[in-house]
C-alpha cells in the first residue's frame, strides 16, 4: 500500500536558488511530499542544506525545521539576512554561537590560512574526514566551512557555510560578507601554520631564530608557543596588511 502524499508549494529566495533545480529557481513550485514529512526533510530533499537556511515561513508564519507539512502548505525559505533585522521572527537555530570559530574541510586549506590571518580560530587538516569535522563542530561549537553540500546536510551540523567561490581570496570575501566578520576580526594575532594565538616577543628571545638582517631592521616580533614560529612586519606582512585594509577591517 502506498503512503498518502500531500502537495506543498515552495519558494526559495536569494542564494538558496543556487542549490535547487534550474526550473525551480526564483519561482513558486509545487511538489508532493510524504505524509509526516518535516520542513527540514523537504528542504534538503530539494537540494538545500539546512545550515544555509535562516528563516522558514509556512503560510506566512515563522516555523522551525521540525514543523510537519500538510496538504496545501505554502513554504517560503530564506538564507541568512544581511540587509534587515529579522530578530522579531523565529529563526530556525535557537542557540547562536557565542564565538565565531571554524572548522574547514580538506578543500579549503587556503581559506583556513587566511581566516587565521584575520585572527579567527580555524581548524584545518588535509586529512580530516567528514565524521571528524562533524565531531569538532559539535564538541567545540564551530561553523563548518565546506564546498560539499552533503556534509552540511548531516543532521548533527547546526552551523555551516557553503563556500561557492573557487579561489581563496574570493572565498574569504564571500565568508566575510555573509557572516559580517569585519568587526570581529583581529588580524595578525594567530599563527597561520598551527592556529595558536600569538604573543609579543623581544629581540633577545627571537634572536637565535631569525636572520641577523631581520633582527637589525625590526623591533617588533610575535611568537607562537604551539609550533615555535616567529613573525615580523616584513614584505609579506605588507601584502597581508593590504588585504586586511581591502576588507574594511577597523584598525586596532
Amino acid at each position: 500500500m502506498s503512503c498518502p502524499a500531500v502537495t506543498v508549494t515552495f519558494r526559495f529566495y536569494e542564494e538558496l536558488n543556487d542549490f535547487v533545480a534550474p526550473e525551480r529557481r526564483r519561482r513558486e513550485f509545487s511538489c508532493r511530499c510524504a505524509e509526516g514529512a518535516t520542513v527540514k526533510h523537504m528542504i534538503e530533499a530539494l537540494g538545500v542544506p539546512h545550515t544555509e537556511v535562516e528563516l522558514v515561513l509556512v503560510n506566512g508564519e515563522s516555523v522551525g525545521f521540525d514543523r510537519l507539512l500538510i496538504d496545501g502548505d505554502r513554504v517560503a525559505v530564506y538564507p541568512v539576512f544581511e540587509a534587515f533585522d529579522v530578530t522579531p521572527l523565529l529563526r530556525v537555530r535557537e542557540h547562536p554561537l557565542r564565538a565565531t570559530c571554524f572548522v574547514a574541510d580538506a578543500h579549503l586549506g587556503g581559506l583556513a590560512h587566511l581566516l587565521r590571518l584575520f585572527g579567527f580560530d580555524t581548524l584545518y587538516d588535509n586529512h580530516f574526514q567528514d565524521a571528524e569535522i562533524v565531531r569538532l563542530a559539535i564538541e567545540q561549537r564551530r561553523i563548518v566551512l565546506t564546498r560539499d553540500r552533503g556534509l552540511l546536510m548531516r543532521r548533527d551540523v547546526t552551523h555551516g557555510c557553503y563556500v561557492r567561490a573557487l579561489h581563496r581570496e574570493q572565498q574569504l570575501r564571500e565568508v566575510f560578507d555573509r557572516l559580517d566578520l569585519a568587526g570581529s576580526a583581529r588580524p595578525f594575532t594567530r599563527c597561520l601554520r598551527c592556529n595558536t594565538p600569538l604573543r609579543a616577543a623581544g629581540k633577545a628571545e627571537v634572536g637565535p631564530q631569525v636572520p641577523a638582517g631581520v633582527l637589525a631592521r625590526h623591533e617588533r616580533f610575535a611568537c607562537c608557543d604551539g609550533c615555535g614560529g616567529v613573525y615580523w612586519e616584513g614584505s609579506h606582512w605588507q601584502r597581508m596588511r593590504a588585504m586586511v585594509n581591502a576588507l574594511g577591517v577597523p584598525a586596532r
